[in-house]
């Protein structure tokens, strides 16, 4: 495309759970930047916090004749309106998502996570795309207004693997049982899943379960049991008389009604519609049980991931340790690292041990119990059990979590990743890789490497 003057179609995408006045600033900055480079823009001009605002931009952006579409990502948001964004215009597609400080407080934003969503929701549907992830001033814009798409799916690598450790991998995996608790959010493709398909891969089971089952169980336990379960929370962490104690309570008992889940069903993992009914509807959070279950190995996925508690179950047997499924929420070139996170469930021995661990509140819901402390140092593999681009692989990457403060509250860790950022965030987005990884450390890349052997699955290497 030649670089005469362009009308793009601009639609700035947010959420209200996420710092608006500071999603408003960057959005000004942003707005700032594409009005210099002297290309027409047409759309709102303002956020775009819902599906019905959403729909009204698109119709106005509809009516003008322009020559690509600009999505801005300013915080988080699934992929659901960007896949109706890609599937209303024909024109060549952009995304641009900002990072944010790391400062220690909140996830304020949020939106590289939604580009990643975004990348794996557009990768199932063959929709290529352009993309920049920078914060505005940055030099560079006008690749992403006049570039032709750029993303383009990753190549499987040979790896030497030892197929007798890996049948015993895979071996060990069969008949572990996972139970969902709720379906996935919707526009989390990273989060679907088809039962037979995942059995056929590893021999895993699956069984569904709503939210209310497990909220009827924690409502019903015993008194006592939560009375122990605090005072064992707090010897580990500090802070737990700064929580809300009737939500603290209702949060605990979910841990009580997991256990009480796992014993009848005999279960190995569960993946947990986490959000927004165990707040809306219940009262209390789910983050910390997460954590309490993934110490005690009954790896606990966010948001119903199927194929995250399986990628769990997998690399925990690999490792022989506890494991932690964690969103990747930053990459900053100029520092060569990223940032691993989640809101509060890491299992408490990866917390660094120079810093307590302590109790906390969901930073958008505002309530416990989360487990909040930076992650410890020390080498770290990654791994995913993929469904990108509609084709199932294994995704593995290794890195070192650097003695670093905590990045954003939750549970977090600053990593230097075995490549330098700028590619590994390029691999990431290209890859059309789900939101979440399973962490665990030391390397053990070369099992996971004779597992995919044994399963036949091909492997990518971020």
């Amino acid at each position: 495309m030649s670089v005469e003057m362009l009308t793009i179609g601009v639609l700035p995408l947010g959420r209200p759970t996420f710092d608006v006045p500071f999603a408003e600033d960057m959005l000004a900055a942003m707005l700032d930047d594409l009005k210099a480079t002297g290309h027409r823009l047409v759309g709102p001009g303002k956020l775009l916090m819902d599906a019905a605002s959403t729909q009204a931009a698109m119709l106005e952006v509809a009516g003008e004749k322009t020559d690509r579409i600009l999505i801005l990502q300013v915080t988080f948001t699934d992929a659901a309106m960007t896949c109706r964004i890609a599937e209303a215009f024909e024109q060549p597609l952009a995304i641009w998502a900002v990072p944010e400080p790391r400062l220690g407080g909140r996830l304020r934003l949020n939106a590289f996570c939604g580009l990643n969503l975004a990348s794996h929701a557009l990768g199932l549907r063959d929709r290529l795309f352009s993309w920049r992830y920078a914060a505005p001033h940055t030099p560079g814009i006008d690749a992403i207004l006049t570039d032709t798409p750029m993303v383009r799916p990753l190549i499987p690598q040979e790896t030497a693997a030892n197929p007798e450790y890996g049948e015993a991998l895979l071996s060990g995996l069969r008949g572990k049982q996972i139970a969902r608790i709720g379906a996935h959010p919707d526009g989390f493709d990273t989060c679907a899943y088809d039962s037979e398909r995942l059995s056929a891969l590893t021999g895993m089971t699956v069984s569904g379960f709503e939210l209310s089952d497990l909220f009827s169980r924690a409502r019903a336990a015993p008194d006592a049991a939560a009375s122990d379960l605090r005072a064992a929370a707090a010897e580990t962490l500090s802070e737990l008389d700064q929580v809300d104690q009737v939500e603290l309570d209702r949060s605990l008992r979910l841990k009580l009604a997991l256990d009480g889940m796992k014993t009848d069903g005999a279960f190995d993992a569960f993946a947990i519609r986490c959000w927004p009914e165990t707040f809306t509807e219940y009262g209390g959070a789910v983050c910390g049980p997460a954590s309490m279950m993934g110490e005690g190995r009954v790896p606990c996925a966010c948001e119903a991931d199927v194929y995250g508690a399986a990628t769990q179950l997998l690399l925990q047997a690999a490792s022989d340790q506890p494991v932690f499924l964690v969103d990747l929420v930053d990459m900053d070139e100029s520092d060569d690292t990223g940032v691993v996170w989640h809101c509060g469930q890491a299992p408490i021995s990866m917390a660094d041990p120079d810093v307590a661990a302590r109790a906390t509140i969901h930073t958008n819901r505002k309530m416990p119990l989360l487990f909040e402390f930076p992650l410890k140092p020390g080498p770290v593999t990654f791994v995913r059990l993929s469904q990108a681009r509609g084709r199932q692989s294994l995704v593995i990457a290794r890195g070192e979590v650097l003695k670093r403060a905590m990045a954003f509250t939750g549970t977090s860790g600053v990593v230097k990743f075995e490549r330098p950022a700028r590619e590994m965030l390029k691999r990431v987005i290209d890859s059309g890789l789900e939101h979440h990884m399973a962490l665990a450390y030391g390397d053990h890349v070369a099992a996971l490497e004779s597992f995919a052997a044994a399963a036949g699955l091909p492997v990518i290497h971020l």
